[in-house]
């Protein structure tokens, strides 16, 4: 995010989009170690799942979208699972938008870690929403990964995942497997509903368009020969780079200073 930004850029080669800040809105995913978070970030950028298990530092991404002429962004902050730097995580929780929270059925740990994450969130949410007197809901989903595992390894039951969500409407359990597309794009569909954000932001409801597209990719209406028309297309970013530190906070600092608050009030910790 841009502080005070009117306009979202991205641009690589001879690509550059804007889109417009309302429109844009960051993704967290969370969770412990080797509970599959990369896996879903995967199935839901490429629909690739890769077997061979690399420990995530963070990564991130970027999709942008023109859905029906408007253009929109979404940034995926994929977290560590190990947490190194808990000031880090409460930055990316303050800047997040929507989360996914994801544990392993069969590590009864994992789904322990997910309800800490989620206590975490709703408090650091709560703070900032004090301070800015937003009243925007806080959409979530608790996703149980690794379903396709036998019912002997399940370490978690279904009705308890679904007791963490039942108090919340803008909050949502899912059980999926990552490895065999189970329910991935019923969940991402779901989220994004809770968001009021577009369906078709969904990964099985647009159409996937390379990024030799990207200066026609904003024209409207959106038009290429070799593609039928239809009302949405996604495009992830090869160039994006997470912004800074500096930029994450200053955006959390005009939220608040933007809705009249003094500098010497006291503001959400970080650390």
């Amino acid at each position: 995010f841009q502080e005070q930004a009117m306009m979202k850029t991205m641009s690589g080669g001879k690509c550059n989009l804007n889109v417009p800040a309302k429109n844009s809105y960051r993704m967290v995913v969370l969770g412990a170690s080797r509970v599959g978070k990369s896996s879903i970030v995967s199935r839901f950028l490429n629909g690739r799942f890769d077997d061979q298990y690399t420990p995530t530092i963070e990564d991130f991404h970027r999709k942008v979208y023109n859905i029906r002429g408007d253009m929109y962004q979404l940034d995926i902050l994929d977290t560590s699972g190990n947490h190194p730097f808990p000031a880090m995580r409460r930055l990316s929780i303050l800047t997040g938008d929507v989360f996914i929270l994801v544990f392993s059925l069969d590590n009864r740990e994992s789904f322990d870690e997910v309800k800490r994450l989620q206590k975490q969130i709703l408090e650091v949410k709560s703070c900032l929403k004090n301070k800015t007197k937003e009243s925007a809901d806080l959409p979530m989903v608790i996703c149980g990964n690794k379903n396709d595992h036998s019912e002997i390894f399940r370490k978690v039951r279904s009705d308890e995942g679904e007791k963490l969500v039942s108090s919340d409407e803008n909050c949502a359990y899912f059980e999926v497997s990552a490895k065999k597309n189970t329910n991935v794009d019923e969940m991402f569909y779901v989220l994004f509903s809770m968001a009021k954000l577009p369906h078709e932001m969904s990964p099985a409801l647009h159409r996937k368009i390379s990024i030799q597209y990207g200066d026609t990719f904003q024209q409207k209406p959106f038009r290429m020969r070799r593609v039928k028309d239809m009302d949405a297309y996604g495009m992830i970013s090869p160039f994006a780079r997470r912004p800074s530190v500096n930029s994450d906070l200053k955006y959390i600092k005009s939220k608040v200073l933007r809705e009249g608050q003094s500098r010497e009030r006291e503001k959400c910790t970080i650390q």
